[in-house]
């Protein structure tokens, strides 16, 4: 009788995890070839762990949006919003007619510059009447009225779409 050989009490090298291998430790891999151990931390979160933290940091993803909404709807004035309302709605417009003219050509192709650069336009316009007006800006506007800021972007829209309209012929 061949003599036994005393039982080992680690368990084979093809069943240890290649995440819980000491670094000088052979690890098989799926193809059966051995491979070496990189000399990482070893990680000590468990699967179902894992799974509940990208589960906790989509929830506090959500609670950030939410916070920046309610801060957002709570100290933004009426007049910033009704801006930002217009903003998304040029954007909006902007889009579709870039989604129009990709669909279904561009034939007019005068008539898709001077209404999409109307729309950007615009929405630049727009946005810089948002930063002169917003409270939070006063002190970088001191001298500018809410009238005046005004009264400048209706004379820009004015000659913004003046140009427009000529562009298309």
């Amino acid at each position: 009788m061949a003599p036994k050989k005393p039982a080992s009490t680690l368990p084979p090298a093809s069943s240890i995890p290649a995440n819980t291998a000491k670094p000088n430790q052979a690890v098989s891999s799926a193809a059966g070839q051995p491979t070496r151990a990189q000399n990482k931390p070893t990680p000590s979160v468990t699967s179902t762990s894992t799974s509940t933290s990208s589960i906790k940091n989509t929830s506090d993803a959500q609670q950030i949006a939410i916070g920046v909404w309610n801060n957002y709807v709570d100290r933004t004035p009426q007049r910033t919003k009704l801006l930002d309302a217009f903003l998304l709605f040029l954007v909006t417009v902007g889009v579709l007619q870039f989604v129009y003219c990709v669909i279904a050509g561009n034939f007019p192709f005068n008539a898709f510059l001077a209404g999409f650069s109307a729309t950007v336009g615009q929405f630049v316009l727009t946005a810089s009447l948002r930063i002169q007006t917003n409270p939070e800006n006063k002190s970088d506007f001191e001298g500018l009225s809410h009238e005046r800021a005004f009264a400048d972007y209706v004379f820009g829209s004015l000659i913004l779409h003046f140009f427009c309209v000529n562009f298309i012929n």
